[in-house]
């Protein structure tokens, strides 16, 4: 199954025939009837990510595999750069334009507070170039990745921010060609479904052979 959005796409490019559904608070999923969840990069908007993990824990078969990709806290770091200097010189202060990420370090905390085992976390980070800030702009919002959070300052956008914040952005990011970047930090997250044939951790001490033997090297102390 593939929880998000923009399930059909992701079913599509992956060439898989799975079960979409879509990324509501409580998903529509039946406990115990898949051996794949993909979680598709909708879960760094979860109210609760934590209760989404553990729904699609529940709907996974025993050593299932889950699978989560979302954004992380490097993603559009030069924007939230060229906005918060921005509103600090034209406005005095500072308030959250771009939502903020979670770090991978926390992130990969999610999978094992779900209750999911042999967690695992990665990232890789993608660099897109624009044609100016305001196109970048234009794509979040079509990606529906605008700033939602309650803690956002309500009163129009001054015109002199933005216009500070589009300068600042080609300042400072502009390539030779004129055209900007903005990087994206795609988290992925992976975990399974308990069951009695998973490999388990060996207790600390309990090694009956030497890494140094099998890569046969001398053995040095640290």
């Amino acid at each position: 199954m593939i929880v998000g959005d923009q399930t059909g796409l992701w079913a599509e490019q992956l060439g898989l025939k799975a079960r979409r559904i879509p990324d509501t608070d409580v998903l529509d999923v039946t406990e115990g009837a898949h051996d794949l969840a993909i979680h598709a990069l909708s879960l760094h908007w979860m109210e609760d990510p934590v209760g989404q993990l553990v729904q699609l824990r529940r709907a996974l078969r025993p050593d299932g595999l889950m699978i989560a990709a979302l954004f992380g806290g490097e993603t559009l770091t030069e924007l939230r750069a060229a906005f918060g200097q921005a509103e600090i010189e034209v406005e005095g202060g500072l308030s959250p334009r771009v939502a903020p990420m979670g770090e991978l370090r926390d992130l990969g905390g999610l999978v094992q507070r779900a209750g999911l085992a042999l967690p695992v976390a990665d990232s890789m980070r993608l660099t897109v170039d624009y044609a100016d800030p305001l196109a970048l702009m234009r794509d979040l919002r079509a990606m529906g990745e605008t700033n939602a959070m309650a803690a956002r300052r309500k009163t129009v956008l001054k015109r002199a921010t933005l216009g500070r914040a589009l300068e600042l952005y080609t300042q400072n990011y502009a390539r030779a060609d004129g055209r900007i970047e903005a990087s994206f930090e795609i988290v992925f997250l992976t975990g399974w479904a308990p069951a009695d044939t998973q490999q388990q951790p060996l207790r600390p001490g309990s090694a009956k052979a030497r890494l140094a033997d099998a890569l046969k090297v001398p053995e040095r102390k640290l």
